[in-house]
């Protein structure tokens, strides 16, 4: 299969108007939640059109950037119900973004800032999403930590007024993070596509009472970083995808449901060519007070108070093709995260410095007893191949 020619321009998300945020805004304002609890406007097209609506389906699709819908996904039921484009969060990965979806807020103010972060209160750096520490399996809650006391950001599910459903993955349906973010929605897990796309399809027919359905699929995702986003194996899952949907959206033009079907952020290849591993320029590792936080395309770099001057030369000189060096807190300035009040820990979970990688560069480390992960696709950094997503309606 041809390679994707990815468009890896730099591109901010649009708090104003075009994000996925501002599509919780509208979401929240119909379905209850008090407009004071975000302060981004609501996406204005689509407001009419879900106060209409009976219910209302997101379907996130991990992975499902628009530049990879247009290139495997003609004549699918996402590309014809294809309504514009969107922005992801920044950084334009899961661990921002699906929190976005669980929220309603940007990472200015929910706090979480890519997989891999700094606790303050913990004194470890930690995969937040299993909310395990990087060096070892054990979730920290077993170890006695409490997930809503470093995840401290309001749910969307206890924000608004109508009965809620979250339909996730069965590993993860009732994880620690699950259960703090779905708030008092009804978890509903699925171990098969044809068990997600059944579990749909009665929602959308009506035959559970509920006014907002989150559902989740991350398999794309899996495939993606597996094989790469130009791979035939994401093409035949794509297609595999679209007809096991396909019935969900028929059913909401019956039922009077309207499906909203978008992404956490997109991807683009990457290869052992653009892997710059921390190991092959130790000089520059030793600056480091803390592993590597972050996304191997968008690192936190928590750098020894007298080493500033000399790890930003060394960037600058020894990867001035492969990475751009940001003081964190001007990513802040410049509103990559998010419009309004700071949360309050955001900027000791972003470092001293952060590398934007260019091109399609990719930086890591490893810690002790930890595997390393050589994935063919990824995302999290400034592309517009990562950063847009679609925004795919059906329904009445």
């Amino acid at each position: 299969m041809q390679k994707l020619i990815h468009d890896l321009s730099v591109t901010k998300p649009d708090y104003h108007g075009g994000s996925i945020v501002n599509l919780m805004r509208v979401i929240g304002d119909v379905c209850g939640a008090s407009p004071g609890r975000s302060p981004y406007v609501p996406l204005p097209e689509i407001e009419e059109r879900l106060r209409n609506a009976k219910r209302i389906v997101l379907l996130v699709i991990d992975g499902l950037g628009l530049e990879l819908l247009r290139h495997i996904g003609r004549d699918t039921i996402f590309e014809q119900c294809l309504v514009r484009s969107l922005t992801s969060v920044y950084p334009p990965t899961t661990a921002s973004a699906v929190t976005t979806y669980m929220t309603g807020l940007a990472p200015q103010q929910h706090g979480l800032t890519g997989w891999f972060m700094h606790f303050r209160r913990l004194g470890a750096v930690t995969a937040v999403l299993p909310f395990v520490p990087r060096f070892g399996s054990d979730s920290l809650c077993r170890s006695g930590v409490e997930i809503g006391s470093l995840i401290d950001c309001p749910n969307f599910f206890d924000a608004i007024t109508c009965p809620s459903l979250a339909v996730l993955p069965g590993s993860i349906c009732d994880s620690d993070f699950s259960r703090l973010l779905g708030g008092r929605s009804r978890r509903v897990g699925y171990e098969s596509l044809e068990e997600f796309a059944t579990t749909l399809t009665s929602v959308c027919n009506g035959q559970t009472d509920t006014g907002f359905v989150y559902a989740y699929w991350s398999e794309l995702d899996r495939l993606c970083h597996m094989h790469g986003p130009s791979s035939g194996t994401v093409a035949t899952h794509l297609r595999d995808l679209d007809a096991a949907l396909a019935p969900v959206l028929e059913a909401c033009a019956d039922s009077g449901t309207v499906l909203i079907a978008t992404a956490d952020h997109g991807f683009i290849d990457s290869g052992p060519a653009e892997r710059i591993d921390m190991d092959d320029h130790p000089q520059l590792q030793d600056m480091l007070s803390l592993p590597l936080c972050g996304e191997p395309r968008t690192a936190y770099c928590y750098v020894r108070s007298s080493c500033s001057a000399a790890f930003t030369n060394y960037v600058e000189n020894e990867l001035t093709d492969k990475a751009r060096i940001v003081p964190s807190a001007q990513l802040i300035e410049e509103g990559w995260f998010g419009l309004g009040a700071p949360h309050r820990e955001l900027l000791a979970r972003i470092g001293d410095f952060t590398l934007q990688m260019k091109e399609r560069y990719t930086i890591g480390d490893c810690v002790a007893g930890e595997r390393r992960h050589r994935m063919e696709g990824v995302h999290g950094g400034t592309s517009a191949a990562e950063m847009v997503v679609p925004l795919v309606i059906a329904g009445p």
